[in-house]
């Protein structure tokens, strides 16, 4: 599914999922990674349908 360019324009932009997963680890919330097919650069999400949520 393509994300939509007003929704990539909202979102914060990571230059890596490195920089993504650490913002993540600071949320009070779970959320992971994903590249953007808009912009190439990695965004947030909380969606977690069909993804594998890791084990802790």
């Amino acid at each position: 599914m393509r994300t939509r360019l007003s929704i990539c324009a909202r979102k914060a932009r990571h230059h890596s999922e490195k920089e993504a997963l650490l913002i993540a680890s600071k949320a009070s919330t779970p959320l992971r990674p994903y590249r953007c097919d808009r912009c190439h650069q990695f965004h947030l999400t909380s969606r977690t349908k069909g993804k594998r949520v890791p084990r802790p």
